[in-house]
């Protein structure tokens, strides 16, 4: 088991060609795959399971092109922080954010995840991939069921249009208390101390993930009085964690790991905050009281900055 968002595609129950509606407003994490995505309220979530029907306005759309190749501690959870804070949290309201152009064969599938998960703290109704050989390569390994590939018309109309060159992207912060209150890693100048690193969820609880936190922890120590906890977003990536040496790492480090959960992103469990307390996440939010009380402060970063901010004991990035 784990959580819904890595468990579905995971599991091959989300393909291309789907249109696919969840009680979750992260449900548009299948964009990533080709399939039209979006989160409903419990009402229409029943009126859904009952008739096997849903209403939805049609959404304008916004186009993002990416260009060039991510240097080497860019990530998705960048990219998507760094077009957040360029539009805004009302940027896309109710917009389906179409990612297309030649930078996108430079990220990973999960880099991909990464990025429709968080179309919905743009505003966005649905983020979506074209689905290539990366997409089809991970659907034909993870399931069988039949996909069908739709792509935007030649004159299809946006409402906008960004270029966004990856090559010139760098690692991203959002401060509180919103997705969009971003800066560049190179623009924090004070050094902001943090109680708490968490790296997971499922918007960056997946194999790749790990393996970034696990490359920039590995052989060093968990800063005094930081709390790493690292949370795989499924069973699956557990185990292949554990087989692959990556939990050994952690915990060596001083991590603690958890069992596949939402736990601290929604103010659950596995790290709360108490009052006046900071963190650095990998999660997709950081509304006031987020994670525990309502004094306490979420940043949200990658899994490279949230790794090596754990072993500082203050927001920093890896080589910065």
């Amino acid at each position: 088991m784990g959580i819904e968002h890595a468990l579905l595609p995971e599991s091959g129950l989300t393909v291309a060609g789907d249109c696919i509606i969840g009680a979750d407003s992260h449900t548009c994490t299948y964009g990533a795959l080709g399939a039209f995505s979006t989160g409903v309220g419990s009402t229409d979530m029943a009126a859904g399971m009952a008739t096997g029907k849903a209403w939805f306005k049609v959404p304008s759309a916004i186009k993002f092109n990416l260009t060039g190749k991510p240097s080497k501690w860019v990530s998705g959870k960048d990219v998507i922080l760094h077009i957040i804070g360029m539009i805004g949290v009302d940027g896309a309201l109710y917009r389906s954010m179409e990612f297309t152009g030649d930078g996108i064969k430079n990220l990973s599938i999960d880099d991909r995840f990464t990025i429709a998960n968080m179309a919905i703290e743009a505003g966005g109704k649905n983020g979506i991939f074209p689905v290539d050989d990366i997409a089809i390569e991970y659907m034909k390994s993870h399931g069988n069921r039949p996909f069908k590939v739709y792509e935007a018309d030649s004159d299809a109309e946006y409402d906008e249009e960004y270029t966004i060159d990856l090559s010139e992207l760098k690692p991203v912060v959002a401060f509180p208390h919103l997705p969009e209150n971003t800066k560049t890693i190179d623009e924090i100048k004070e050094k902001i101390a943090i109680d708490q690193s968490v790296i997971g969820s499922c918007t960056n609880g997946r194999i790749s993930d790990l393996r970034i936190a696990a490359d920039v922890i590995r052989g060093k120590r968990i800063a005094d009085n930081v709390r790493c906890i690292i949370i795989p977003a499924t069973q699956k990536i557990y185990l292949k964690a554990l087989e692959e040496g990556l939990i050994k790492d952690f915990i060596e480090a001083g991590a603690i790991v958890s069992t596949p959960t939402c736990g601290p992103c929604l103010g659950g469990y596995m790290g709360i905050l108490a009052k006046g307390e900071r963190c650095i996440s990998t999660t997709n939010r950081n509304f006031v009281g987020r994670m525990g009380d309502t004094e306490s402060e979420v940043y949200l970063a990658s899994p490279a900055v949230a790794a090596a901010s754990a072993l500082a004991g203050f927001i920093t990035a890896p080589e910065v």
